[in-house]
């Protein structure tokens, strides 16, 4: 009893003494004029440096907590914290210009950890070249990420010798770069433990049927994310998505050439596959039958692919049963529809997301779907002709888990509104945009009878040729950016958005966007931008 009593006494006065400690400490660095004059001031009378007395890896936590504005203006203070923060920054990013190369040694002799860097040169300046990227190499042999942007001057032997001294390099991005099938073969066969590779506009592998195929080399078994953008001949990336046993996801977007029998090649060979987008690449529901095979499926997007019908999209479902996430943009050719999504809503319970731009569906479907898919949480329907006050009032009725609801270009009115005030008892947000017949006062009132629903109302009055040309479709919708971030100006204050929207402000669009497109529209001409 008594060595317990004395060893709680002992840890008792630990525990007050560091506390007065900590706060005799906190006090000085927080607010100094505050703290005694005995211990902020030393005999001389100079005020008493605490931060001095922090060592150099707690001030690399704080340095890493901050801005990289912040960290700039830091490392200015003293030459120690110039050195810290040069130890502790990981993560770099340079303008790629042919000036940079005589800056690299030094450059990376302060910045001697980095293991994440970006390389990005202005389209109309010149680019660093092989030798830049030779000595970067040589400086961080521990690189584990690299992006590369507009750097035309990299080759085929640059980006040999790069592989060649980063080895570990787990994600490559490269866009508007100028070196080809060698180069990436290169990088295949050395960096083992390449889990993301992505590529856009590379403009070394347009020589067609002649194009050298690319992979799989020994990154294929670590590869678990590719994603092709604008090739002109990206099938010559055929043997590396085949021989990727491992690949998870697949992004395919704007890549000319056939894509049906590759798929068919793929998804014979690669089972693994949970996610895969198709955005505007030649696919018919021959490819739509191949990605059926892939039985883990869970996210799927299908964009302005008008090959695609509902006999395709009920393949899908009728196998891919663990599919969480759809987004179908139909670029309104009529060809997946009330089919279709039945067939999702009966295969499908698991079904957590869905987006539909330019489909028509009706009460028929939407019915079915809300019905089976209890867990939907997230719906957005954009361009369509066929959802009104009817269709609105099915989805309160039927739809209890739903949580975020988007309406773009859909002939709703206030009454669709009065339908959600007693619907949806989840519901957190609701987005209408560019549906003329729901007015200021049917938000308003929605908002009375649900203020704790965010509702985001633009009626689109001085974009209305958008809607008319289609232009719901322009830049799709994405979960969660554009149902999670609150706009409040918009939800609180109509006239606000309502003046936003005259100066061109809305959807933060550039002012020289809003220009050309008041000129399209004054020309009677279709914005496709």
């Amino acid at each position: 009893m008594g060595q317990s009593a004395s060893t709680a006494a002992i840890s008792s006065r630990r525990e007050f003494n560091h506390s007065q400690r900590y706060k005799s400490k906190s006090t000085a660095v927080i607010s100094p004029m505050h703290a005694d004059e005995s211990s902020a001031e030393l005999p001389d009378g100079t005020a008493y440096d605490y931060i001095s007395n922090l060592p150099d890896e707690c001030l690399a936590c704080i340095f890493q907590s901050l801005s990289s504005g912040d960290r700039k203006r830091c490392s200015l203070v003293c030459r120690r914290w110039l050195r810290i923060e040069g130890q502790s920054r990981h993560r770099l990013s340079l303008n790629a210009q042919s000036e940079l190369l005589p800056m690299i040694p030094s450059l990376f002799s302060r910045f001697d950890v980095v293991t994440k860097l970006a390389l990005k040169c202005d389209r109309r300046s010149v680019s660093v070249g092989d030798d830049a990227l030779i000595l970067i190499s040589q400086k961080c042999r521990n690189l584990t990420r690299l992006k590369l942007r507009a750097c035309r001057e990299l080759t085929d032997a640059g980006m040999s010798v790069f592989a060649k001294n980063c080895k570990g390099l787990k994600k490559l991005s490269c866009g508007s770069c100028t070196f080809g099938a060698k180069g990436m073969n290169a990088v295949l066969d050395n960096c083992s433990t390449l889990e993301e590779l992505s590529v856009k506009r590379l403009r070394g592998i347009t020589d067609g049927a002649a194009a050298e195929p690319i992979g799989p080399g020994v990154a294929a078994s670590s590869l678990k994310t590719v994603c092709l953008k604008e090739l002109y001949n990206g099938q010559c990336f055929g043997p590396l998505i085949i021989g990727a046993k491992n690949l998870r996801t697949l992004k395919l977007f704007r890549c000319s050439g056939d894509w049906d029998k590759l798929l068919q090649l793929v998804t014979d060979r690669v089972t693994s596959l949970v996610e895969i987008h198709l955005e505007r690449i030649q696919v018919t529901d021959v490819g739509l039958a191949a990605i059926s095979n892939c039985l883990d499926l869970e996210i799927m997007h299908l964009v302005k692919t008008p090959e695609c019908t509902n006999l395709g999209l009920a393949t899908v479902a009728e196998r891919c049963k663990l599919l969480r996430k759809l987004h179908i943009d139909g670029w309104k050719a009529n060809r997946i529809g009330d089919e279709g999504l039945i067939a999702v809503a009966k295969c499908c319970p698991n079904l957590q997301e869905l987006v539909l731009i330019g489909v028509n569906p009706t009460r028929v479907s939407l019915e079915v779907l809300a019905s089976n898919c209890q867990n939907l949480e997230r719906l957005a329907l954009c361009g369509s002709d066929t959802v009104g006050d009817v269709e609105i009032s099915c989805i309160a009725a039927k739809c209890v888990a739903l949580k975020k609801l988007c309406i773009k270009s859909c002939p709703v009115s206030d009454h669709g509104m009065e339908a959600l005030a007693g619907g949806c008892p989840n519901l957190v947000k609701v987005k209408v945009k560019k549906c003329r017949a729901v007015t200021t006062e049917g938000a308003d009132w929605l908002r009375a009878r649900r203020e704790y629903v965010v509702v985001n109302l633009d009626s689109g009055e001085a974009e209305h040729q958008d809607a008319s040309d289609g232009g719901v479709q322009e830049n799709g919708i994405e979960f969660p950016p554009q149902m999670v971030q609150p706009s409040v100006a918009s939800s609180r204050n109509t006239r606000s958005t309502s003046f936003k929207t005259r100066l061109g402000l809305l959807s933060g669009r550039s002012l020289v966007a809003c220009t050309l497109r008041r000129w399209s529209s004054g020309n009677s001409s279709s914005r496709n931008s």
